[in-house]
């Protein structure tokens, strides 16, 4: 209705432009302005419109995510409650995916995965190549039963298997910065992650030597592993990693820690995942 009255002026004002000749000038400039005013409404009308469409789509993504558990299935909360070693059932939503292969002829994969209440680490569950290619894709609803498990402080599922249900939701990275250097940190285990602001310090090479990243823990690695780096935040320092099985060498974020300088100051983003403390799966670095 607003671009048809707009519309509506206009000719008006172009048809009092037609019959006063001493007017033309004035008149023109009016239509100028008034053709402006429709082209900015029309933009902004559609820009608005976008908007609400991508907010009502993140919103059906979260309620989907939020929905009532299947019949057996365990709440994030109960999951949490379950004793190590024991047997659990979950419905979650696959976030990102480390790299298939054959463990003694049996393929298998490693998985972060999330609801709308927290994160899962499902370790090396077996699948089909095929699976794993059409069917285990980012965003896509997973029933998983497996057995409860700690290894150095990270909570996983191991000796996994699934279903593929109806159902999609991707979440958005949670700023937890001002977490870091407190327990409260823990809470967020395996979800996606934002944290911004951290400078990077230096670690120790296998020489010695001051760096800004090793290949490997240790430095004893070569292009292609996995990469470490220190950064510091809140009086706190933490160790990162690019896990090569999920960000290989030719990967942006794999380049981008590749050229970090001790003291730069960095955001990222990734999973958070867990090893004697917090030490996150990076996925992005931005520099500041």
């Amino acid at each position: 209705m607003k671009k048809t009255l707009v519309m509506a002026m206009i000719s008006a004002v172009m048809l009092s432009m037609a019959g006063c000749g001493n007017n033309a000038q004035p008149a023109a400039d009016t239509a100028e302005t008034a053709a402006t005013e429709a082209a900015a409404d029309a933009a902004e009308e559609a820009s608005t419109e976008a908007a609400e469409a991508e907010s009502t789509e993140e919103a059906a993504e979260a309620d989907a995510a939020d929905e009532a558990k299947s019949d057996g299935v365990m709440t994030y909360e109960e999951y949490l409650a379950a004793d190590i070693d024991s047997e659990v059932t979950v419905e979650t939503y696959i976030q990102a995916k480390q790299g298939w292969w054959e463990d003694n002829g049996q393929g298998v994969a490693t998985f972060y995965t999330q609801d709308a209440e927290g994160g899962y680490f499902i370790y090396n569950m077996p699948c089909s190549e095929e699976d794993y290619n059409d069917k285990l894709t980012v965003g896509a609803k997973i029933k998983v039963t497996g057995y409860k498990a700690e290894w150095s402080g990270e909570v996983e599922i191991m000796d996994a298997t699934y279903e593929v249900e109806d159902g999609t939701y991707v979440a958005e990275p949670l700023d937890v910065t001002d977490s870091l250097g407190s327990d409260d940190l823990e809470k967020y285990m395996n979800q996606s992650i934002a944290m911004k602001g951290l400078k990077v310090e230096a670690s120790k090479d296998a020489n010695g030597e001051d760096a800004a990243f090793l290949y490997n823990y240790d430095g004893s690695g070569t292009e292609g592993d996995d990469l470490y780096f220190n950064v510091s935040a809140n009086g706190a320092t933490y160790t990162f990693t690019v896990e090569s099985y999920l960000c290989g060498k030719d990967t942006d974020v794999y380049k981008a820690v590749e050229n970090l300088n001790i003291g730069d100051t960095i955001d990222i983003e990734g999973f958070l995942y867990w090893y004697e403390g917090a030490q996150p799966h990076v996925t992005s670095v931005t520099m500041e």
